[in-house]
């Protein structure tokens, strides 16, 4: 884990992707996309239907691991508004279980604009909190404290002669970009255009290693090619 100062809150980055607001008692995920592998397998794609069990493994560990009150998920926590339809008896579950031990608060963001009410929770198209706002997709006339997901972040880094990849946060003191979540989701190139123009010119990201999160400053990145989302 990494602790940082984001607009006067005292943060930590998880490697997970997590993000955890340890005086607000509040853990932040973001882009969980649950049920993308099912969605895609209805259009014929051949994929093991295991991505939504695997996302859920991830947070019960980060849930475990930082005991919050609160959780915020910052949009595209579903991958479509027919997740119910697919979605395994065993994962819904695990989700009720979830809600149900937490003061639990969905995001709605552009695949999930409606989440349904049965996931239990509740729905918000933004939320703020002491000095901090939260929303799926950055608002580039926001000035202070906005965290948000959409973009999924990721970079190629130097790090000890080595070239790594990986998912990331995003962060210049005024916005910080989390990265996605969910077990299966795409990434895109921190230095496109979608991402660069919403910062200023100084920033930096924290990579998401296996067990460690690692600050790196711009001149530490390696170009890439750009991923899709």
């Amino acid at each position: 884990m990494m602790t940082f100062t984001f607009n006067g809150a005292r943060l930590l980055a998880d490697p997970s992707g997590a993000l955890v607001w340890p005086e607000g008692q509040t853990l932040i995920v973001s882009d969980l996309h649950l049920e993308k592998g099912s969605a895609f397998a209805e259009r014929g794609a051949l994929l093991p239907p295991y991505d939504t069990l695997a996302t859920l493994d991830r947070l019960d560990l980060a849930l475990t691991r930082h005991r919050p009150r609160r959780v915020i998920c910052l949009g595209d926590s579903f991958h479509d508004q027919r997740v119910a339809e697919r979605i395994s008896d065993h994962a819904r579950l695990r989700i009720l279980t979830l809600t149900r031990r937490h003061e639990w608060i969905w995001i709605t963001g552009n695949h999930d604009p409606k989440p349904d009410p049965i996931w239990g929770g509740s729905v918000k198209p933004n939320l703020t909190f002491d000095h901090l706002v939260f929303r799926h997709q950055a608002d580039s006339t926001e000035t202070h404290g906005e965290v948000s997901g959409h973009f999924h972040p990721k970079a190629r880094v130097k790090l000890r002669g080595r070239i790594a990849a990986g998912r990331c946060f995003v962060c210049d003191g005024t916005r910080l970009l989390m990265p996605a979540f969910g077990a299966f989701t795409g990434g895109l190139e921190v230095t496109a255009p979608e991402i660069r123009s919403l910062f200023q010119p100084v920033w930096e990201i924290f990579f998401l290693g296996p067990t460690k999160v690692y600050r790196i400053k711009q001149s530490l990145l390696v170009t890439s090619p750009r991923a899709v989302p």
